[in-house]
């Protein structure tokens, strides 16, 4: 009975584990995910304005990956 558990579990952890082999973009694929409407801004204009008020309210200037604020605090 033992021996038969260990053996089930052993090939189910191997199933589980062969799952994640195929994880990846594939050559072709590429192609797909570089087109605008695949970025994660796919409304430019509506990120446009959420930044304008972000940096209105915090008083800095500059990209999103800036640490820091106005206050002159990091």
């Amino acid at each position: 009975m033992l021996k038969t558990t260990l053996a089930l579990a052993i090939i189910g952890a191997g199933f589980m584990l062969s799952g994640c082999s195929s994880l990846g973009v594939r050559p072709w694929q590429r192609g797909i995910l570089a087109k605008p409407e695949m970025s994660l801004n796919a409304q430019p204009l509506m990120l446009a304005v959420n930044d304008h008020i972000y940096f209105a309210k915090e008083g800095t200037s500059g990209g999103r990956d800036f640490s820091g604020g106005g206050c002159g605090c990091n």
